[in-house]
């Protein structure tokens, strides 16, 4: 059985079925809204997923565009109601902003992720003190743990489906180099590069690595992240860079150059198994270095 795909992906779906619907019937949105004696703003805002609609004006729309399956007006009657539900992202709204909130909600019935990150470890992939050691470097406090449990949560929700999206990462050498909390807990970051190591052993999981020695590329632009679905958007587009986020949200041809972006990157990186390969070596090499930085802060000062 499919996981529930959430409310934001369950509208996404309906208002692409209303709009079908409507046009199959070949009636124009003035046309319905006279009929059904609504204001023509108040079927635009239904069919853009601006506002819900309930139980009574779907039943009217689908009668007056000539639908009466029953399987079928019970099938969109269903996603009406889960796209009325709320998210679990819904109490972290504030603290982790509309853009990033909304990327959530398509995340969470999303089919596909394919990512690219030049600095750090995709927030999926994040263990919860590398989360913690990132946030509060740049987040006040209250609102840093409200980040992070977040995206602790936001893994639960996303490994725990019982339809596993399938996700692609593609990171830049830097991601795996930068010993994100290293002056707290030197140990931070090679535990980090050994949850990459395990999660990469999944099925689901793709993780590959772009070396320093490949040069300059389109990701060094910023992280971007390109989501698939088997029905509903035609795909949605999260940048992050220096002016903040934006979501993109099925713009086909912003979403088909990033793609193909996303294409060329993979060939400048390592395969999978020569990715796992680099990233042992790193964490070794790492890991030596902390034993080392640990043991010499242990030895007692020359008086």
């Amino acid at each position: 059985m499919a996981s529930d795909p959430g409310p934001v992906v369950q509208r996404a779906r309906l208002t692409a079925e209303l709009q079908r619907i409507r046009r199959d019937a070949g009636k124009t949105q003035e046309e319905v809204a006279r009929a059904l004696d609504w204001s023509p703003s108040k079927l635009i805002r239904i069919e853009g997923g601006n506002v819900g609609i309930s139980t009574t004006d779907l039943q009217a729309l689908l009668r007056y565009c000539g639908i009466s399956d029953e399987t079928r007006i019970l099938e969109l009657s269903a996603l009406a109601r889960g796209a009325r539900g709320r998210g679990w992202w819904d109490p972290y709204k504030e603290d982790l902003g509309a853009p990033f909130s909304s990327y959530l909600g398509y995340e969470l019935g999303a089919s596909f992720v394919r990512s690219f990150s030049p600095l750090l470890v995709p927030g999926l992939l994040q263990t919860e003190e590398y989360a913690r050691a990132l946030t509060i470097e740049y987040v006040p406090g209250p609102v840093a743990e409200a980040v992070i449990e977040a995206r602790m949560l936001r893994q639960d929700k996303i490994f725990n489906r019982e339809d596993l999206p399938q996700q692609h990462y593609v990171l830049d050498e830097a991601v795996i180099r930068r010993r994100v909390g290293g002056q707290r807990d030197p140990g931070i970051m090679p535990r980090q590069l050994i949850h990459l190591l395990e999660l990469a052993q999944r099925p689901d999981i793709t993780i590959e690595l772009i070396p320093f020695e490949r040069g300059s590329h389109f990701g060094m632009r910023g992280e971007f992240t390109i989501l698939g679905f088997e029905s509903g958007p035609a795909g949605v587009l999260f940048l992050e860079n220096a002016q903040g986020p934006d979501l993109t949200v099925a713009d086909s041809d912003q979403i088909a150059s990033y793609l193909e972006a996303f294409d060329h990157l993979r060939q400048l990186a390592l395969t999978e198994p020569e990715s796992t390969t680099f990233i042992e070596a790193a964490t070794d090499r790492m890991k030596d270095r902390t034993a080392a930085e640990l043991a010499n802060s242990d030895e007692p000062s020359v008086v």
